[in-house]
Parts: C-alpha cells; structure tokens; sequence
C-alpha cells in the first residue's frame, strides 16, 4: 500500500514538472529552449520513478506470463481428458452395437465377418466404407446386416476396406415378404438416408394382397445367398400409399436400421444352412421392436 502511494505521489511530481516545464520552453522562444534545464530537473526524478516503478512493472509481467502458461497448460490438459472421454464413448457404443450384432445373428444362424465404418460415401449415393476386405473372407454381393437389420450389400472390395451400399440408396432393390402372412413385394430405397429420411417403398406383387401398418418385412433371399441372404429384418410398414384403382398395394417403410448412426456392421460370408423365415425378429432390440408396433 505504501508503495502505490509512493509511485502515485512520483506520477503527480513528474506531470506537473513536465507541465511547467512546457510552459517555461516556450517562454524562451520555443520547444527547445528549456531543454537543458528540462534534463537537469527531470532526469533525477525520472530515475527515481524508472527505480519504483520497474520492480511493480516486472512483477504484472511475470504474473501475466505465469498466468498464460498456466492457462495453455490447462487448456491441454481439457483437450485431452475431451478426447479421451470422446474415445471411451465410442468404444462403449461399438461395444454395444457389437452385442447387439451377434444377439441378431444366432437367431440367424449366418456366418459373419465384423467390421466397422470408417467412411461415408458422396453426395450421389448411400454407401458407407469398412475396414474389412478381401483379406478378410469378404467378397462383392455379399450381405450386410448389423444388430438392428438390414444394412445393405457389398458392391466393392479391396485388400483392406470395402464399399458397402446401403439398402436405402436409390438404386436398391431388395425383394422380401411379410412377417406371418408371407406376402411377397420388393423394397426400393429413396436415396436421402445421408439427409436424414430413410424411408423406402415398397410395391406388393399379388393385385389381391392386403397391406395394414406396422406389419413387419424380412429379406426373401437370394439364390445361393447372394446378394441378399433370407430372413434378414428389412422395416415395417409405416402407411399404405396406394391410390384408388392401383393394381398392387404400395406402402412407405420404416427401416429398422438407423442409417445415419452405423458404427459395427456384420458381412455375411456363408449363408445359413436353412432359411430362419421370421426368427431374427425375434433376436431384434426391445427399442426396435417397440417402433414396429
């Protein structure tokens, strides 16, 4: 405290001497008149205020300069407990879809090769890249299924990776039936799952067949087990959208599957020794379920 009343009371001298100073070089016929005796008078008391005023002044600087390392070092720290919490989440969530994955698949009985997503295709199409390829068993036209249903088929393979196209691309075709009831229909995708609706369409074969929402769709299967292998959960009918006089039943599905949130996918390899007809619904999540009713 004595010390600030010190350096106020050296600012106060020094503006009023610089002041007079003013004045009297001027009275002598201009700025530089007084400059002699201007150094003589203020020098000293210049010295004087450089004397208490710099310890005061190296002080503020080491502080701040403390303060912006400690705060870098935090920030850093922040970073990286963020990004480690980030890690964990997504390792808990894989985790869980893993689960989710083989509860699907003993209903199934399918043969399958794990992978995970690690890339989204462009703006044209609904394809996704996984880091399993050829060196894994996977081959093109093989199905893709996670713990939610039906993914999409495998239409490239590399080394490494392959490229997988979602069921709701707008070039997909997948023929399946209805749960129970059996009837036959194919499902096409709308090509805007990236964009956030990941509804399909379906179109029934039979003119006489009878649509009602919530009945649930299972893939009908391939020969040999490609591209589609059968009883793989596809989606439920959301409404019927026939128009009066149509001569087959249309109706807009709701896919099980979450396109915009695949993380762990399964490719099926081996198609099962017997068709499992409706028995991987049974293996679906409750949440799932609950949508379909």
């Amino acid at each position: 405290m004595h010390e600030n009343r010190w350096t106020r009371l050296v600012l106060a001298v020094l503006l009023i001497a610089a002041v007079a100073l003013i004045t009297v070089s001027y009275r002598d016929g201009g700025p530089n008149g007084g400059s002699g005796a201007g150094n003589s008078i203020f020098g000293p008391i210049e010295r004087v205020a450089g004397d208490v005023t710099t310890p005061v002044g190296g002080f503020f600087h080491a502080a701040t300069h403390d303060d912006a390392s400690q705060i870098a070092t935090l920030q850093r720290q922040n970073d990286a407990l963020r990004a480690e919490v980030s890690n964990e989440q997504v390792a808990g969530a894989e985790a869980k879809q893993l689960q989710a994955l083989l509860q699907l698949d003993a209903h199934g009985g399918y043969k399958i090769v794990t992978a995970s997503v690690i890339a989204v295709g462009g703006d044209y199409s609904d394809t996704v890249t996984i880091d399993a390829g050829s060196q894994d068993g996977i081959a093109a036209n093989e199905t893709v299924l996670n713990g939610d249903g039906l993914v999409g088929i495998v239409t490239a393979v590399g080394p490494a990776t392959s490229t997988v196209e979602l069921a709701t691309d707008a070039s997909s075709v997948v023929g399946v039936r209805t749960a129970k009831t059996g009837i036959i229909g194919e499902v096409t995708g709308s090509g805007q799952s990236m964009a956030g609706n990941d509804t399909m369409h379906l179109s029934l074969f039979n003119a006489t067949a009878i649509l009602t929402p919530g009945e649930q769709l299972v893939t009908l299967g391939s020969v040999g087990g490609k591209p589609y292998v059968p009883g793989v959960p596809v989606g439920f009918v959301q409404s019927v959208t026939s128009a009066p006089g149509a001569l087959t039943q249309t109706a807009l599905i709701t896919p099980y599957t979450d396109f915009t949130g695949i993380g762990v996918v399964g490719v099926v390899v081996a198609p099962p020794r017997t068709d499992p007809r409706d028995a991987v619904l049974n293996g679906l999540p409750a949440s799932v379920k609950q949508g379909a009713q």
